[in-house]
C-alpha cells in the first residue's frame, strides 16, 4: 500500500505539470487553428509536425524510457556511483550518434518522406508547403530524443517534477511564435511562396524541442552527469538498453502509429478537406484527459515495477498494476462519457474561433466521438505496456501492437471503401478505438497466463461501481443538453460558463453516486488532487 501511494504521490506531481502543460497545449492550438483554420496551410503544418512527431512520440513516450529505466534501475541497485553515470554517459552518446543522421536524412530527403505519407492519391505537389516545413521542423527528433533519455534517468532517480515541466516550456515557445512580433519578421526569411504564419510555428517546433532538453542538463550535472563523450556500443548496460529499444520503439508507440495511419487515410479524395486537422484537434481534446492523469499514472508506474521486478515481487506487481487499473479506469470512463455527450459544446469553445468556423467544428465531432469511445483502452494500454518493459520484456508488446496493426489498417480499409458515407471522416478514428481494445484484450490475456491473478473479482466489482456512477452522470448531463439550447447562445463567455456549469454538475453527481455505491477509489482520487493541490502550493 505504500508503494501504491508512492506511485500516486509521484504522478500527481506530474499531473501538476501535465495540466499546465495541457492548457498551454490547448493554447497553443488555439493560436494554430486561430491562425490557420482547416486551410491547406493548416493540413501542410499539421502533416510536416506529424512526421518528425510521431518519431518524438514513440521515443519520448515509450521506447527510450522503457529500454533505459529497467536497466538503469538495475545499476542504481548494485553498482558504485562511478559505474552509473559512466553508463548513463554511454548511453545519451550512443544516443546522439544514432538520431543525429536520422535528423539530417529527414532534412535531406524531405520531399521523399511527405511523398510517402500522401500516398493515397494526393499529388505531392499540392504538399510543397509541408516539405519546406518538414526540413525546418525534423532535426526536432534529435533534441526531443535526448530529452526522453534525460527524462528516463531523472524518473529513475525518482525525480518526476522537472521532466515532466519541459512541455511548459515547449508550448510556451509555440504561442511566442505564433505572436504577430514573432511570425511576420520570421515569415520574410521564407521563400515568396512559403511566406505564412506556419513557418514561424514550424521553427517554434525547433526552438522548443531544444530547450526541453536542455532545460534538464543542470539537473543531470548535478547528479553527476558529464557528458564525457566515450560512446561505446560494447558497454553491457548500452547493449541491453540497445536490445530493448527496437521493439519498444515500435511496441509503445501503437497509438501513436495509428494516428499516424489515419493520417495517411485522412488524405483519400473521398475526405472531406481538413479532414487531417479535424483528426488532430480531437485527438488534442482526448489527450486533455489521457495525458493529465493516465500517462502521469503510467510514468510514475515505471520506475516501481521495474524495482519490484529487480527484487522478484511478483505478486507486488501484479497488485501494483491491479491498483493503478482501477483508478484509471475511475477516472477515464466517466470522461469518455463526458467527451461523447458534451463533444459538440466542448469543441465550440476551446477552438471555434477565427478561421476554425462552425463547419470546422462540425467536421471535428465525428472523429472525437469514435476517439472518445476508446479512451478507457488508450489509459489501460499505457499501464499495462510498462509492467512488461519492467520485466524487460519488449517483445510481446510488439507482437500484440503488430497484430492491433493489422486490425487498425483492416479498418481503415473497410471504413474508407464501404461505409465511408456514414463515418466519413470518424473512420480513422474509430479503427484506432477498436485495434485498442485488441491491444488490451491481448495484452491482458498473456499477462494473467503468465503471473496468475489480478484480482479479477475485485476488478469486475469496481468496473461495475464505475459504470453505475457513469449512467447515473450520463443521464443527468443529457437532461442538461436538452434543456440548454446551446445553439442560442452566442457569446464566447456565455458558452464557456454553460459549459463549465454543466461539467460541475456531472462530476458532481458522478461523486455522489461513486459516495452512495462505496467506491473505494474515490477515496484514492480525493488523496491524488489534494497531492496535486499540495504540490501546486510548495511550487
Amino acid at each position: 500500500m505504500t508503494e501504491h501511494r508512492q506511485v500516486l504521490q509521484s504522478a500527481s506531481t506530474i499531473t501538476l505539470a501535465t495540466v499546465i502543460s495541457r492548457i498551454l497545449g490547448y493554447l497553443r492550438d488555439q493560436r494554430i487553428t486561430l491562425l490557420l483554420g482547416t486551410s491547406v496551410a493548416a493540413d501542410s503544418f499539421i502533416l510536416a509536425f506529424r512526421i518528425p512527431n510521431l518519431l518524438r512520440r514513440l521515443i519520448g513516450e515509450g521506447a527510450v524510457s522503457a529500454a533505459f529505466i529497467p536497466v538503469f534501475t538495475g545499476y542504481l541497485g548494485k553498482k558504485s556511483k562511478r559505474e552509473i553515470w559512466e553508463f548513463a554517459d554511454r548511453a545519451f552518446w550512443a544516443l546522439f550518434l544514432i538520431l543525429a543522421p536520422i535528423a539530417i536524412l529527414g532534412v535531406i530527403f524531405s520531399r521523399q518522406l511527405i511523398d510517402m505519407f500522401t500516398l493515397l492519391g494526393a499529388n505531392h505537389k499540392d504538399w510543397g508547403f509541408a516539405v519546406y516545413l518538414n526540413r525546418i521542423i525534423f532535426p526536432y527528433v534529435l533534441f526531443i530524443g535526448l530529452a526522453a533519455l534525460a527524462m528516463g534517468v531523472l524518473n529513475s532517480l525518482r525525480v518526476f517534477g522537472l521532466p515532466a515541466s519541459t512541455p511548459i516550456i515547449f508550448n510556451l515557445t509555440l504561442i511566442v511564435f505564433s505572436t504577430a512580433i514573432i511570425y511576420r519578421p520570421v515569415m520574410n526569411w521564407a521563400p515568396a511562396g512559403y511566406r505564412n504564419p506556419a513557418v514561424a510555428l514550424a521553427v517554434g517546433v525547433l526552438v522548443g524541442g531544444a530547450l526541453q532538453f536542455f532545460m534538464q542538463v543542470p539537473a543531470l550535472v548535478r547528479r553527476g552527469m558529464r557528458f564525457r563523450f566515450h560512446p561505446s556500443l560494447e558497454d553491457p548496460g548500452v547493449r541491453s538498453v540497445g536490445r530493448l529499444l527496437l521493439p519498444a520503439f515500435l511496441g509503445a508507440g501503437l497509438y501513436q502509429i495509428n494516428f499516424f495511419i489515419n493520417t495517411i487515410f485522412a488524405m483519400s479524395p473521398k475526405m472531406p478537406a481538413g479532414s487531417i486537422t479535424s483528426l488532430y484537434v480531437a485527438d488534442r481534446v482526448v489527450e486533455l484527459v489521457l495525458g493529465s492523469f493516465a500517462i502521469a499514472i503510467s510514468t510514475a508506474l515505471l520506475p516501481t515495477l521495474s524495482q519490484q521486478a529487480h527484487e522478484q515481487r511478483f505478486p507486488d506487481m501484479t497488485a501494483t498494476f491491479g491498483f493503478a487499473l482501477r483508478v484509471v479506469s475511475f477516472v477515464t470512463l466517466p470522461a469518455a462519457a463526458g467527451l461523447i455527450l458534451l463533444r459538440e459544446p466542448i469543441v465550440r469553445v476551446l477552438f471555434q474561433h477565427g478561421r476554425f468556423e462552425a463547419n470546422s467544428t462540425a467536421l471535428t465531432l465525428r472523429p472525437l466521438l469514435f476517439y472518445s469511445l476508446g479512451l478507457p483502452a488508450f489509459a489501460a494500454v499505457k499501464l499495462l505496456v510498462p509492467v512488461f518493459y519492467s520485466l524487460q520484456d519488449t517483445v510481446t508488446p510488439v507482437r500484440v501492437a503488430a497484430i492491433a496493426l493489422g486490425v487498425n489498417i483492416a479498418g481503415n480499409v473497410i471504413f474508407l471503401h464501404w461505409l465511408w458515407r456514414s463515418l466519413s471522416n470518424g473512420g480513422p478514428a474509430l479503427a484506432t478505438s477498436l485495434a485498442a481494445y485488441v491491444n488490451i484484450g491481448a495484452l491482458f490475456v498473456i499477462f494473467r497466463r503468465r503471473f496468475g491473478r489480478v484480482g479479477g473479482w475485485a476488478l469486475l466489482g469496481s468496473f461495475a461501481r464505475t459504470f453505475g456512477c457513469v449512467f447515473a452522470m450520463s443521464v443527468a448531463c443529457f437532461g442538461m443538453l436538452r434543456w440548454v439550447n446551446f445553439d442560442s447562445l452566442h457569446r464566447y463567455l456565455v458558452q464557456a460558463g454553460m459549459l463549465a456549469g454543466m461539467i460541475a454538475v456531472s462530476v458532481g453527481i458522478y461523486l455522489l453516486a461513486a459516495r452512495a455505491l462505496g467506491c473505494e477509489e474515490l477515496e484514492e482520487v480525493i488523496g491524488y488532487v489534494r497531492n496535486v493541490a499540495g504540490a501546486r502550493s510548495t511550487a
